[in-house]
């Protein structure tokens, strides 16, 4: 279709013998298909993710967007574990009780106050009602 498509990024009509199709119906040229927060080429050797009707390359798209942890703000690489906490994730070693330092591990007792996890021990008294580490300061 050169010649009758409209390009998603600059608006010109494509004349050139080769476009560029991203999602089913937005089509660029070649040299207009880059990322716009670093400029690099999005052709189709590289994943590229579109956002507003923008593009992006998949490291500025995951650094802008992605879920990043609670505790430390760095993104997620695919490969990461997670906890959850409410609507909060966290790298493994970023699950750590405010309060002592300890790591949560998956089955630990816990409760979040605001952005804070605290462990059993850190946040009140045990089930029976006996404090667990002496008196809290509110």
């Amino acid at each position: 279709r050169p010649g009758l498509a409209l390009c998603a990024g600059c608006g010109g009509r494509i004349q050139d013998p080769f476009l560029l199709r991203v999602s089913p119906d937005l089509e660029w040229h070649v040299a207009c298909l880059k990322c716009a927060e670093c400029g690099q080429l999005l052709d189709e050797t590289c994943t590229c993710f579109l956002r507003d009707g923008k593009a992006y390359c998949k490291r500025d798209y995951s650094r802008l967007f992605g879920i990043k942890c609670a505790q430390c703000r760095a993104a997620f690489s695919s490969s990461d574990l997670v906890m959850r906490a409410r609507d909060h994730v966290y790298h493994l070693e970023c699950f750590r009780c405010a309060a002592c330092g300890r790591q949560l591990l998956p089955g630990d007792q816990f409760c979040l106050r605001e952005r804070d996890l605290l462990c059993r021990a850190d946040h009140g008294p045990a089930p029976d009602g006996t404090n667990t580490r002496g008196p809290r300061s509110p």
